[in-house]
């Protein structure tokens, strides 16, 4: 429409920039970076069948799952973008087993990134929508040329920044840098990422939840009593049912329960002893939906904690998770308070938070 503001990505993290007035840029430009990054990925992504990269890689991440072709690459992506311009310090990623240092020709920046360069890599074979999550702190190790663990391991309530990007019918980068949630989507004529959704909030009014289901048989009697609760099938606490959506794709499954309101639960499963705490990873995907979850005026939990309360002890550490609305993340801790106080004790010896 004539008349129409538009704003770059560039612009809208420059005028949050100008907020600060001791600002020093390199924040700015680091956000930039992992925009840039996210196009080359976004342009991969898209042509994928026409490219000959669709599949299996023949390796396997640190969590023992098969790598596809495009994890691969995205993780690489990533790497190479930040590795050199001397505003990170140290990365870490979901696909890596162990921290990723900046090479020793390189200076070193303030901030620290950790990822998940590929989430959903599993539906790449069939078209479905996949994402990157990041997340940025400051480093915490006096010297910048002896960043570790420290800096990688800190607690969400402490990120700078956090985002994801969803790569579907349309390429999507949210994020927050403790101002409140906005989206840019790319105008792939332009090359060019544009303000389309500001200030992201989690409607009053949820309409979905999501849950793979097919689990329910390894569920919790606390998560089982609550889905039947959310479908309103419980007659002793009647409501109106929330509509079943479910891809299997973080991103995309949180994406749209951020925008209509809802709820995203991946519990612990009972079946699995080697993952008593479920699948999620805490720094890669738990901590930063759960910072833009709690800007757009949501909640995240383990179901008992706040998930940006809880100290990472390990870089691949993982959680439950319960996401969206706080009505809905509320009643999710009462049932496990209520059907299954024992599971309660057991995960308060086994969490860390902060003091």
């Amino acid at each position: 429409m004539p008349g129409t503001k538009l704003i770059t990505i560039e612009r809208h993290i420059l005028e949050q920039q100008a907020r600060f007035p001791h600002a020093t840029g390199e924040f700015t430009s680091l956000l930039y970076d992992i925009a840039l990054a996210a196009k080359l990925i976004s342009r991969e992504t898209n042509r994928a069948g026409l490219a000959n990269i669709l599949g299996k890689a023949g390796t396997q991440n640190v969590q023992g799952e098969q790598q596809e072709l495009l994890d691969v690459y995205a993780n690489q992506i990533i790497v190479r973008m930040l590795n050199h311009t001397g505003r990170v310090c140290i990365m870490a990623s979901e696909e890596d087993p162990d921290p990723i240092f900046i090479p020793a020709t390189y200076k070193r920046g303030n901030y620290v990134v950790l990822f998940d360069p590929l989430d959903g890599s599993s539906n790449i074979d069939y078209n479905v929508s996949v994402g990157t999550i990041f997340s940025i702190h400051r480093h915490v190790t006096p010297d910048l040329y002896d960043c570790g663990l420290p800096d990688l391991l800190q607690p969400g309530r402490r990120l700078v920044a956090a985002g994801y990007i969803v790569y579907g019918s349309s390429t999507m980068m949210v994020y927050s840098a403790g101002n409140g949630v906005a989206g840019f989507t790319l105008d792939p004529s332009v090359g060019e990422f544009l303000l389309s959704h500001e200030e992201i909030r989690a409607p009053d009014n949820p309409k979905y939840y999501s849950v793979n289901q097919g689990y329910e048989r390894f569920w919790l009697e606390a998560v089982r009593q609550y889905v039947k609760w959310i479908t309103g099938m419980k007659e002793d606490e009647p409501r109106k049912a929330l509509s079943a959506r479910y891809i299997g794709s973080m991103v995309s499954d949180f994406h749209r329960n951020l925008i209509a309101g809802g709820i995203f639960l991946y519990p612990a499963d009972t079946r699995d002893k080697a993952r008593p705490m479920g699948k999620l990873r805490l720094n890669y995907e738990c901590a930063p939906l759960a910072y833009i979850m709690e800007q757009a005026g949501g909640a995240a939990s383990d179901g008992i904690h706040r998930i940006l309360d809880i100290v990472p002890q390990s870089l691949h550490q993982r959680t439950p998770f319960f996401c969206g609305n706080k009505d809905l993340v509320a009643k999710m801790e009462e049932y496990f308070q209520h059907y299954n106080p024992e599971w309660v004790e057991a995960l308060q010896e086994r969490v860390q938070l902060v003091t």
